[in-house]
């Protein structure tokens, strides 16, 4: 009885793998033992495939196949010159094998050596039955390079020899995004869908590219489309749901991310998605339930924490906001994200040590928002910490010099401080700079603004102003 070509390989593996349970010395031709391989290699079974390949070679020693399947695991493993090695001897066997250019090119590659790489990549391609391939390594040596419209080419080249190689797609689009062509790509993609019109991820990736131009509508289709060619296509359904939602069709959204996890596992995304839509349409229990289905699923999601804090920020139940953005802190300490809410949440209960922390931590994580260092200096107003409100808006200064709120803040510190000369010096500034602002005086330091002094220096400028 005639065995498929699949059986053939299954046979020959469970052979391969009894002989390695029992120590015994089995014979397999080369081709048996290429498949063999490029079976483990291809399931990342690296330590099986190297055995493979040793007695491959002891059994078939002048194969030049079994051979560069060899330099492929050294060059795997970064054992370069050992690799380079064996191709010199291969190439004087045998030196039109292109499979001796395209691991060269490999070689060149890991060292850096990208336009060294193209010009092995290219003798191998004069000589290649397999140019999709070629044009692959040859897109992402490009990619190596930065050189995007190269790479891009490169890759249609790979499409064109190959319809079904999504991945070049894929790496097309992302070219086309980097270099901003958003109407290229989208010309592109149509004139690949007339050869190709049942191609879900072309569809898919026009639909993407219609959505980052806000046509909705165009999008929309597409992603129909995208559906009508694979209805199992989950992808196409999150999309087709995010549309919904710019055009305002909640319960439509709601409908495909639901169909997402009929088709796959529930997923964080779609939970939160769901959650955000119920919201929109007023329906808060529901959207409470799948924000918390949303950080139950993935505790690491941000945008869950988020959304379920700013659902009761929004409300007003500041107390429940802290219990859950204290939650997200204690899983994620260095998210910036969590320590503005945390800081602002305080800050409305009126702990305005809390806050104050909150303010620092933003700050030490590299959040130089002109808002976070304003704020801290409010609250370290309120708690009668000047100089270490000054100290804070000195820091400030560095990032936003001649800011109006900066110096007017100042000005009132300095007076508070005692500085009268160095209150005045930033009064003056600031007034020059806007003098609308002055009420941040009056209402942080309603005691130096009721100074005759003072209201007089502001009385003159505004009049001068006018």
């Amino acid at each position: 009885m005639l065995l498929s070509h699949n059986e053939e390989n299954n046979f020959s593996l469970t052979r391969f793998e009894s002989m390695l349970k029992t120590n015994d010395v089995l014979f397999f031709d080369s081709d048996e033992f290429e498949n063999i391989i490029h079976y483990y290699l291809e399931n990342g079974k690296i330590t099986l495939a190297k055995k493979a390949v040793r007695l491959g070679l002891s059994q078939h020693p002048s194969s030049v196949n079994l051979k560069l399947l060899r330099v492929e695991i050294l060059v795997f493993e970064d054992k370069l010159d050992q690799a380079e090695g064996i191709l010199n001897e291969i190439y004087d066997l045998e030196s039109s094998n292109e499979e001796i250019y395209i691991q060269k090119a490999n070689i060149l590659s890991k060292k850096d050596q990208h336009q060294e790489a193209i010009q092995m990549l290219e003798v191998a391609l004069e000589m290649s039955y397999d140019e999709a391939d070629v044009y692959s390594l040859l897109g992402m040596e490009y990619l190596f390079l930065e050189d995007f419209e190269n790479a891009k080419l490169n890759f249609m080249k790979c499409l064109e020899a190959d319809k079904e190689d999504y991945s070049a797609l894929y790496n097309i689009m992302y070219c086309f995004d980097f270099l901003e062509q958003k109407r290229e790509a989208i010309a592109y993609l149509n004139k690949f869908l007339d050869t190709n019109p049942y191609s879900e991820v072309a569809w898919h990736q026009l639909g993407k590219q219609y959505f980052d131009l806000k046509d909705y509508n165009k999008a929309l289709s597409a992603f129909d489309f995208a559906i009508i060619s694979d209805d199992t296509f989950i992808g196409a359904y999150l999309e087709k749901g995010k549309v919904l939602e710019k055009l305002g069709k909640f319960n439509e959204a709601i409908e495909n991310y639901s169909i997402t996890m009929d088709l796959d596992d529930p997923t964080s995304f779609a939970y939160l998605r769901i959650g955000k839509c119920y919201e929109k349409l007023g329906l808060d229990e529901l959207a409470l339930k799948n924000y918390r289905q949303t950080v139950h699923e993935d505790p690491l999601l941000d945008k869950g924490w988020i959304a379920i804090t700013d659902f009761f920020y929004k409300k007003q139940n500041f107390r429940k906001a802290l219990y859950y953005i204290n939650k997200a802190i204690n899983i994620d300490s260095e998210n910036v994200l969590y320590w503005k809410r945390y800081a602002r949440i305080n800050n409305q209960l009126n702990l305005l040590e809390e806050a104050e922390k909150g303010y620092r931590r933003t700050l030490e994580l590299g959040n130089y928002e002109l808002e976070t260092w304003v704020k801290r200096c409010d609250v370290l107003i309120d708690l009668g910490e000047f100089e270490a409100a000054v100290q804070n808006l000195l820091q400030a200064v560095e990032f936003y010099p001649e800011t109006a709120e900066i110096e007017y803040r100042l000005a009132g510190l300095y007076f508070m401080l005692h500085e009268p000369e160095k209150g005045n010096t930033h009064l003056n500034n600031a007034l020059k700079m806007d003098s609308d602002y002055y009420i941040i005086i009056e209402e942080l330091f309603p005691s130096i603004f009721a100074r005759k002094s003072v209201k007089e220096k502001i009385k003159m400028h505004l009049k001068s102003c006018n």
